[in-house]
């Protein structure tokens, strides 16, 4: 039986490459964005591929078009094998703007987003006594980031989030894995003008993301050398990290 794959932020990015992936291996995709015309788009891609696939554009912040979507794929599938939360933004907090707007904006993206999506769907996850969240976190979690703390307290949230559900939901047999990517060649970094070391194209990031995911890895941090800096990283002097970010 093919298997029935969820997942969000599939519009473009590394979202959009795993539901190549997956289409490749045939199986039952349901592939969420806002973006209605680039979804169909990955879709059409998707059923080429050897994929099934159906389109669920909607916004995560929105608890109530989130339910109806999880009816949708549920009565297309019967159920779900894999969930991978992989929508999420970024952008500069304009913390001297006086206006919120743009950080709370990001955290209710990247946090409320993945809750909203996750919970519709672990009853039935519960009652399968199966299946495999992923959430998608990033190394930018690792330390807060001149211009970017709503981005990594989400990132730091979304780890967080993991951890906890990995504990209550094992006994279910249900697994729950956290992604860490490094710089991976998106719109979203082709938008950066700072230093992005170890950059990957994103094609094999989502590879790399797919293999993690099959193998079982509760937490998966690449590219490799990220692994290497991650001590190094916690300790380097604010100074530093302001002058090179």
């Amino acid at each position: 039986m093919s298997e029935r794959v969820l997942i969000s932020g599939a519009s473009s990015g590394i979202g959009e490459y795993l539901a190549y992936y997956y289409a490749r291996q045939g199986a039952r995709l349901g592939l969420i964005a806002r973006r209605s015309v680039q979804l169909e788009a990955v879709a059409t891609q998707c059923r080429s591929l050897g994929g099934q696939a159906i389109v669920l554009p909607l916004d995560v912040t929105d608890p109530v078009a989130v339910k109806t979507a999880r009816d949708t794929f549920l009565r297309e599938y019967g159920g779900i094998d894999l969930l991978i939360a992989n929508a999420g933004i970024s952008g500069d907090d304009h913390l001297d703007s006086g206006n919120p707007e743009a950080a709370n904006q990001i955290l209710t993206t990247n946090i409320l987003g993945i809750t909203n999506l996750v919970y519709p769907f672990v009853p039935t996850l519960l009652e399968q006594k199966s299946g495999h969240l992923v959430l998608i976190s990033s190394i930018a979690g690792i330390r807060g980031l001149p211009r970017r703390g709503a981005y990594t307290a989400s990132k730091k949230a979304v780890k967080a989030l993991a951890d906890s559900w990995r504990f209550t939901l094992e006994r279910s047999r249900v697994r729950v894995s956290t992604i860490y990517p490094g710089f991976v060649r998106t719109a979203i970094t082709a938008r950066r003008k700072t230093i992005m070391p170890f950059l990957m194209d994103v094609e094999p990031a989502a590879a790399k993301i797919a293999v993690a995911i099959t193998t079982g890895r509760k937490n998966y941090m690449f590219p490799w050398q990220w692994r290497l800096f991650l001590p190094v990283i916690k300790i380097i002097p604010d100074w530093i990290v302001g002058r090179v970010v």
